[in-house]
């Protein structure tokens, strides 16, 4: 009995510390947006799968606290300040530079890791590319140096437009620093640029009938996330006036947008994903450089094209990453 005791005694001691390890809660992210969860949905689960690449999977090894803003900016602080209350492990800033902010100013100790459109460093977010210095580091894509570049291949497909317009948000920081890229473009090309405002859905209605009004040849949509939560109304409002426009992201452009040009999100998410695991390991986020997206990709609609009478061209249709048929 002695010996069954004994025996009892030191399993049950063996036992503790797998126990104890069993026992421990399980890290949680905080996924910070300022899209809407049906917009962003299929950069949501790419932000799963980075993550599955670094060992972790939702709900076996680490949880995550999805907050949505739906395209309000102005929401994002409460947001924010509710992960903190949470005392998540690390925020997910994504979503573009509001987010970035509002989970800056909501924390100086919860690791940061965003995603945005803008210069991090002229943005005031970290310290430099290389050693971004306190609680953020995260996946810049320069969305600011990719508008000329939309206003280009818009007018290598409608060629014969002379008035350009840029709908900007004066809401959004984002897309307020925009246009310094744009009128470059527009001077090259010899084309006049139009810069129009809008920050809510009734200010967008009347910004394209004044475009409308102005017989303006084509449309760049800045990016940002209201435009991006607002794509439906702008699309309708585009095939509505007969002006050809250009988007930031691809859902548009799979919305009945004529085409889109910008970063591969889901390539971007996956690195956000990927920064998110190494510091749930134990890396400083300070210590983590920057990183620049690389990818990224040009979708057409053939059918928004054909509608307005346009012809794509060869060459741009090669170039293309997905023509919508």
């Amino acid at each position: 009995m002695r010996r069954r005791a004994f025996i009892a005694g030191v399993g049950g001691t063996l036992a503790l510390p797998l126990a104890g390890r069993a026992q421990q809660p399980m890290p949680v992210i905080g996924f910070l947006s300022g899209q809407s969860s049906d917009t962003y949905s299929r950069f949501a689960a790419a932000f799963r799968q980075g993550l599955g690449e670094t060992g972790y999977v939702e709900g076996r090894n680490v949880a995550i606290e999805f907050r949505w803003a739906e395209g309000r900016p102005e929401a994002l602080p409460a947001l924010a300040a509710d992960l903190v209350r949470r005392q998540v492990a690390v925020i997910a800033a994504t979503g573009g530079l509001a987010t970035a902010r509002a989970a800056k100013a909501a924390t100086t100790t919860i690791p940061i890791v965003f995603n945005c459109g803008e210069d991090p460093v002229e943005a005031g977010l970290v310290a430099s590319f290389n050693r971004p210095g306190g609680n953020l580091t995260g996946v810049t894509w320069f969305a600011i140096d990719l508008t000329g570049k939309r206003l280009e291949l818009l007018h290598e497909l409608v060629p014969a437009a002379t008035v350009i317009a840029l709908l900007t948000n004066p809401n959004d920081p984002e897309s307020l620093s925009q246009p310094k890229g744009a009128e470059a473009a527009a001077r090259t090309l010899g084309c006049r640029l139009i810069v129009a405002k809008a920050g809510t859905p009734a200010e967008i209605d009347a910004a394209l009938a004044a475009l409308a009004e102005q017989r303006a040849g084509a449309l760049v949509v800045a990016a940002g996330a209201f435009f991006v939560s607002r794509r439906a109304q702008i699309v309708a409002l585009a095939a509505q006036h007969a002006i050809p426009a250009i988007y930031s992201g691809r859902a548009s452009a799979e919305s009945g947008g004529l085409m889109s040009y910008g970063a591969d999100l889901a390539d971007a998410y996956r690195r956000n994903a990927a920064y998110v695991g190494r510091v749930l390991k134990g890396d400083q986020p300070g210590d983590l450089p920057v990183d620049r997206s690389t990818k990224f990709e040009l979708i057409i609609n053939q059918k928004t094209a054909d509608a307005l009478g346009l012809t794509v061209p060869q060459l741009l249709s090669a170039r293309a990453d997905k023509i919508i048929e």
